[in-house]
């Protein structure tokens, strides 16, 4: 082991040597800021500085007991320590891990940051997450999670979307979030994938952009009363471990790495994002939050950065208790400062401001790689006005928790719901009919909402949601209560583990399916949050088959709603239903969203940011390699190969119909540095109107390294009126279409491209290799 990190050391000595930094800084200096930052550098201890970089939960400043009796309230004692002693530059989380009201943060805010210009003289930065809007403040509002904003192809409601709930966290004095996330979501096992926008690169990272510019605005020296700043989570390859399992390994190729599960990171940084989350757990064997390659050569030098490094919940000391890269938490931490973190998520123990110092002393980790995580530190608190104002007063936000707001999260929600099959046209449903409402997720906020909501787990949703429709009661407040049955038949057991069900009582909803026109069964997954969500089966419960498999015997038509986070196996049962409506986890308006779309009140627009797989066997992304899937070979090993999904990447119905025509391109042949731009006419054939994502994918034909089948290049979405024709405009660069080489340098190659969109196809040449020496283009 000693001799891994003499060679990490002395990697670390030659880079320092050879690499000049010639790159303009991705976030334009500030001369004010830099200079007040180096004023006050300058007057710290080495005491105020670690404490800058340590970040404990709120838990940690509370009386005992009181977060339990729902009245959180700080001990004067602790602070004492934590601020006056230690000197804590950061609290994290909620009390309990429950929302409050914005008055409580309001108070929490302000007691806290009192004692710590008192006794620091620097403000304390405050972070929440805030993952699907007003999370953790009470009363706000819900949006959909990020999956659902990936499938609405919609990146101006993810802007606005950022917008609102900035301004809603701000109203708490909270001037810090922990997200967005834009991990990959490419393995339909991992507990988190309903956190970022979908297993496609360049939507994470376009929607990844919207959300920065959204939370922060465009100003990232100047982050202005109504916006906070943002924690880009979880860099990076966190989504795709091996075993599906959350916070276990992963194995990628240097460029994957590159070309897709940076490609996020890089454009929310290149964007102004202020800070960055490292990943939880490993990759090819080394831990990120050990990673000086990553870490400070990728994102700090690469790209001359100067934003913040945060780790994760207590990802130090998984270095030494789970990872066993160091042999105790002193080490582990020599390990992760040295390799670029900047704060650490302790979260519960102020030994690491013992440890760090301790470490400084004896040289282990030098003074000045202590100066530079500071510098950032300040750097963002500067940047965030706290010097200024610590804490706002809630009056300030007169339209916290408004209807208006409220109007974005309906609509983010009916453009994110996706329809996947309508045999018949059997909806829009018409008034009138005779509905049975069954399932677990049929009279649940828990299920509406998943994870990070109201709570960690999402558990308390009912209790807090209370004045918002779950499906069931949407449907009643739509098609009249004489209209509609509830009988659940299959209930999940909401004080047990997220996927504990009762003993089912299918036969109660077979018989009140008799007397019915229409069943709609909601199915799919309770709420969970990170590890608790693991699972070692993706099949839809038994029970929950076993009700849709009853229920068709009665002979009735089925509509079946898809209520979860992850794409459940629904092979067994997919032919039963005439219709498939997959919401995901479309947030406190879902039940609202569903019963119009339901009703043709509101019509479908809604695209898989994922593909939705046919069995446990055969997960894939749609961007697989062209050797994935072949046909039979000849000869002895006579074997077919296939990949299969059950529904594709970007499917998604409408009630009305689009016809694509007139696909062009203004340059047939290119080089790297032109700009292609693509036209192509959508109409809209049907009687009702519509809105289209429009989506251009790329194939490279031949490459030097193994193609992938597609690539997914740009996106539109339209809104076209019945009998109407609208243009398409969809531009690229011609390095847009390059790729990371076996070298693991970036090249386009001489060449043909097949591009499409909708079913219309062009072929497009480049006409000139072009090898790139920089890790980024």
């Amino acid at each position: 082991m000693k001799r891994t990190f003499i060679l990490l050391f002395a990697y670390m000595v030659l880079h320092a040597c050879s690499t000049k930094d010639t790159t303009n800084p991705v976030i334009p200096k500030d001369k004010e800021i830099e200079q007040k930052v180096e004023i006050l550098l300058k007057k710290m201890t080495l005491e105020e500085k670690i404490g800058q970089m340590t970040q404990l939960t709120i838990d940690v400043l509370g009386e005992p007991g009181s977060a339990k009796k729902g009245d959180f309230q700080l001990s004067e004692a602790l602070m004492d320590t934590i601020f006056g002693k230690y000197k804590v530059g950061s609290i994290l989380n909620t009390p309990g891990t429950t929302a409050q009201t914005k008055e409580k943060w309001q108070k929490i805010i302000s007691e806290i940051q009192k004692k710590s210009l008192q006794e620091i003289g620097i403000p304390c930065i405050y972070g929440l997450d805030q993952i699907h809007g007003s999370t953790y403040i009470l009363d706000g509002t819900l949006f959909p999670q990020p999956l659902n904003m990936g499938a609405s192809f919609n990146r101006s409601l993810v802007r606005e979307c950022g917008i609102i709930t900035a301004y809603e966290t701000k109203a708490g004095s909270i001037p810090w979030t922990f997200c967005p996330t834009v991990d990959l979501g490419r393995d339909a096992r991992w507990a988190r994938m309903w956190e970022n926008y979908g297993e496609d690169a360049y939507i994470n990272a376009e929607m990844g952009r919207e959300a920065v510019i959204g939370f922060q605005g465009d100003s990232p020296n100047h982050i202005g009363k109504e916006n906070i700043a943002v924690c880009m989570k979880h860099y990076m390859g966190y989504s795709v471990p091996v075993s599906g399992k959350d916070r276990t390994p992963a194995i990628i190729s240097e460029q994957d790495l590159r070309e897709k599960h940076f490609a996020p990171f890089l454009e929310t940084i290149r964007a102004g994002a202020l800070s960055v989350m490292g990943n939880s757990a490993s990759i090819n064997g080394m831990p990120v939050h050990a990673s000086y390659e990553l870490l400070t050569q990728w994102l700090k030098e690469d790209l001359n950065w100067d934003g913040v490094i945060v780790t994760d919940w207590a990802d130090i000391n998984n270095l030494y208790t789970r990872e066993k890269i160091a042999t105790d938490k002193k080490e582990a931490i020599k390990i992760a400062i040295n390799a670029g973190i900047d704060m650490a998520m302790e979260p519960y123990d102020w030994d690491f401001c013992i440890y760090l110092k301790e470490l400084v002393e004896e040289g282990e980790v030098k003074m000045s790689r202590i100066d530079d995580a500071v510098r950032r530190v300040l750097r963002m608190k500067y940047r965030l006005g706290l010097f200024e104002t610590p804490v706002y007063n809630t009056e300030d936000f007169p339209l916290f928790g408004s209807e208006k707001f409220a109007r974005v999260a309906l609509k983010s929600a009916e453009e994110s719901i996706v329809l996947l099959k309508n045999e018949a046209d059997i909806l829009p449903l018409p008034e009138g009919k005779k509905i049975l409402v069954t399932g677990p997720n049929a009279n649940s906020m828990r299920s509406l909402n998943g994870g990070w909501t109201y709570t960690w787990q999402g558990k308390r949703a009912d209790e807090f949601a209370v004045e918002h429709n779950t499906i069931m009661e949407a449907f009643v407040e739509k098609y009249g209560s004489s209209n509609v049955v509830y009988e659940p038949g299959v209930s999940y057991n909401n004080k047990g583990e997220y996927w504990e069900e009762f003993e089912p009582q299918i036969e109660k909803a077979v018989a009140a399916a008799r007397g019915v026109d229409v069943i709609f069964a909601c199915v799919g997954e309770n709420s969970y949050c990170e590890t608790p969500g693991n699972l070692s089966n993706l099949t839809l419960s038994e029970n929950q088959l076993k009700l849709v498999k009853e229920l068709a015997k009665t002979g009735k038509p089925i509509v079946l709603i898809l209520n979860s986070g992850r794409p459940r196996i629904i092979n067994e049962i997919e032919p039963l239903a005439k219709a498939v409506v997959n919401v995901m986890l479309p947030g406190n308006f879902g039940g609202d969203a569903l019963a119009n779309l339901v009703s043709g009140e509101a019509n479908f627009s809604g695209k898989l940011p994922f593909s939705y797989p046919k069995a446990v066997n055969s997960l894939g992304s749609y961007d697989y390699k062209s050797s994935e899937q072949t046909g039979i070979m000849e000869g002895a090993y006579n074997y077919n190969s296939q990949m299969s999904f059950q529904w594709a990447f970007g499917y998604g119905l409408s009630y009305t119909d689009f016809e694509y025509s007139n696909f062009s391109v203004d340059k047939t042949s290119f080089t790297a540095g032109d700009e292609l731009t693509f036209t192509v006419d959508v109409t809209n054939t049907g009687k009702r109107a519509g809105k289209e994502s429009v989506l251009l994918f790329s194939s490279d034909l031949v490459a030097s390294l193994i193609p992938d089948v597609r690539r997914l290049r740009n996106f539109e979405k339209v809104e076209i009126q019945p009998g109407e024709t609208k243009t398409a405009t969809l531009k690229i660069t011609g390095s847009d279409l390059a790729f990371v080489g076996y070298d693991g340098k970036w090249i386009l190659e001489e060449g043909e491209f097949k591009m499409q969109a909708g079913n219309q196809i062009i072929n497009i040449a480049c006409t000139e290799t072009q090898k790139w020496e920089t890790p980024n283009i």
